[in-house]
C-alpha cells in the first residue's frame, strides 16, 4: 500500500510543479508581450507552491528524506537508537495529528463557514487549506509504518 501511496503522491506532486511552471511562464509571458500579468496567475503559483511544499514535505518524510540533525543517533548503541528512532516518531505524530490534522480541518471549518474567498480565482479558502490535513494524515500513515516495519524487524 504504502508503494501505491508514494506512486500517486509523486505524480500529483509532478503534476502540480508542472502546472505551477506553465502558470509562471503564462504570468511572465503575459507581462513582457502585453504588459500586464493576469491577476489569477500570480494567486494560482501562489496555491499551487503552497500545495507542493506541503505535500512535497509529507512525501519526503515517506521516503525518509527529511531533514534531520544526527548528532545523538551514532552515539547510542543499537538499543538506543532504537527507542531514539520510535521517540523521535512518536513526537511527529503527535505534532501532525495535533497540529495538522486538527488544526488544518479546524481552519478548513472556519474558513468555509465564514464563506472566504481567494481574491482572483474566487474558489473557496478552505480547498487551499485542505492540503494541511491531508499531509498530517499522510505523514502519520508513514510514521507509523516505519514504526511497524521496525516492530516487525525485531
Amino acid at each position: 500500500m504504502k508503494s501505491t501511496i508514494d506512486k500517486y503522491l509523486s505524480y500529483i506532486l509532478i503534476f502540480l510543479m508542472a502546472a505551477m511552471t506553465l502558470d509562471v511562464l503564462w504570468g511572465v509571458l503575459t507581462r513582457y508581450a502585453l504588459g500586464s500579468q493576469a491577476d489569477w496567475s500570480e494567486e494560482l503559483a501562489r496555491f499551487l507552491l503552497i500545495w507542493i511544499g506541503i505535500l512535497g514535505a509529507a512525501y519526503a518524510s515517506g521516503q525518509r528524506m527529511h531533514l534531520s540533525i544526527d548528532l545523538l543517533m551514532p552515539k547510542l548503541g543499537e538499543t538506543g537508537q532504537r527507542r531514539l528512532f520510535i521517540f523521535i516518531n512518536i513526537v511527529i505524530i503527535l505534532f501532525a495529528l495535533t497540529v495538522m490534522v486538527i488544526g488544518g480541518f479546524r481552519l478548513m471549518y472556519i474558513t468555509q463557514v465564514l464563506g472566504q474567498l481567494s481574491a482572483a480565482l474566487r474558489i473557496p479558502m478552505y480547498l487551499v487549506y485542505a492540503v494541511v490535513p491531508l499531509s498530517g494524515l499522510l505523514v502519520v500513515y508513514y510514521k507509523v509504518y516505519e514504526l511497524r516495519r521496525m516492530e516487525l524487524k525485531a
